[in-house]
């Protein structure tokens, strides 16, 4: 599980994101408090992996936690949860590590976004101890770059044509979550079919892949659309 603390000042916005992270698979809630010297206090008092932090508030900023932060050499990540938009704070905030920046007001979708993408990060960073370019490269998948002239082509078995069919679909539910079952019961093809082709899509970052455990049985694919990275998919139809 991934233990979670919430710096926020206002007490309604840090219920919302509070009931927001309940919502999603692999968190847990340690605390919320309203202050850095309040958070700078838990931090050496409770194990914490990932910060929701705010920027306006009282005495010290967000921006100057996450300064202090960096300092104290742990190993907690920050996603940045603020109205402030201007390029100073999100250039700021992201030269001091943060993983992620959500511009309030927000969305849950964009908010499970952001926490899906981490704790599949941090899942994929688990499961190595070395790593080969190619599982680097998978794993940090650049904003926004285009594939090689040599990376274009579709793996072995794949058609542009079935691709296609299947990302139109995938268009229609892209406001929700969605299960190989699911879309292949919407495109007419195997469910064994369909995986090969939900990895690809995984693997270029159009699609983020999660587990959702239920009270019995394996764990269950769950896949996302990630708009960030959607234009990548004109570079394979």
């Amino acid at each position: 599980m991934i233990h979670v603390l919430i710096v926020e000042d206002d007490p309604m916005v840090a219920e919302f994101n509070k009931l927001y992270l309940e919502q999603i698979e692999g968190f847990t809630f340690v605390s919320s408090v309203t202050t850095a010297k309040e958070a700078l206090r838990l931090i050496e008092q409770k194990r914490i992996d990932l910060i929701l932090l705010d920027i306006y508030m009282p005495s010290m900023n967000g921006l100057e936690l996450l300064t202090e932060i960096r300092k104290l050499n742990k190993a907690i990540d920050v996603v940045i949860i603020s109205a402030a938009n201007d390029k100073g704070s999100i250039e700021r905030a992201l030269r001091n590590g943060a993983v992620d920046y959500l511009i309030k007001p927000f969305e849950f979708e964009r908010f499970q976004q952001a926490l899906t993408r981490y704790r599949n990060d941090k899942l994929k960073m688990a499961k190595h101890e070395r790593f080969n370019q190619a599982d680097l490269d998978h794993l940090i998948k650049q904003e926004g770059q285009p594939p090689s002239t040599e990376q274009r082509t579709l793996p072995k078995g794949l058609t542009k044509h079935t691709l296609k069919a299947i990302w139109e679909t995938i268009l229609e539910m892209k406001d929700r979550p969605f299960t190989t079952e699911e879309l292949g019961h919407h495109v007419g093809i195997s469910r064994v079919s369909i995986r090969k082709y939900l990895a690809f899509l995984n693997e270029i970052g159009v699609v983020d892949e999660e587990n959702v455990y239920g009270s019995v049985g394996r764990p269950l694919n769950q896949y996302n659309y990630n708009p960030s990275k959607s234009k990548l998919i004109t570079y394979y139809l």
